[in-house]
């Protein structure tokens, strides 16, 4: 396993308890947080979980995890019964997302931004 890999999964280590807490946050701005700010969260989780698997590209990465959750955001406009049974599940609700809003748009962006900073510096390590 190589540099990059140990601390690419340690940056994953930090990342998903963070996004889950954000879920679950109940002190001020919580409905901000628990909405809003996991998005952030949420898009660093995916740009360093394809990092992971595939340990080149940041830039690419950043782009294609951009456009499959901008691609999901727009999904929550569509309830047909499957993904209504997928998102009545934690985990499928936190995925697939269940209301969609504009407002996530600048969140997704700016996680795809730090997620991409984060590879970089992460590519620094080899």
């Amino acid at each position: 396993m190589t540099k990059r890999r140990i601390w690419t999964f340690i940056s994953l280590l930090f990342i998903v308890p963070v996004g889950f807490y954000s879920k679950f946050y109940a002190g001020p701005a919580a409905h901000w947080v628990n909405n809003s700010l996991g998005g952030l969260f949420y898009e660093i989780f995916w740009c360093l979980l394809a990092f992971l698997i595939f340990e080149d590209k940041p830039g690419i990465i950043a782009i294609s995890v951009l456009i499959v959750t901008c691609c999901l955001e727009f999904l929550q406009l569509w309830h047909p019964p499957f993904l209504e049974f997928l998102r009545s599940y934690f985990i499928g609700a936190t995925i697939l997302g269940s209301t969609f809003t504009w407002l996530d748009f600048p969140y997704y962006f700016a996680g795809c931004g730090i997620g991409w900073l984060w590879m970089k510096i992460l590519s620094i390590e080899d």
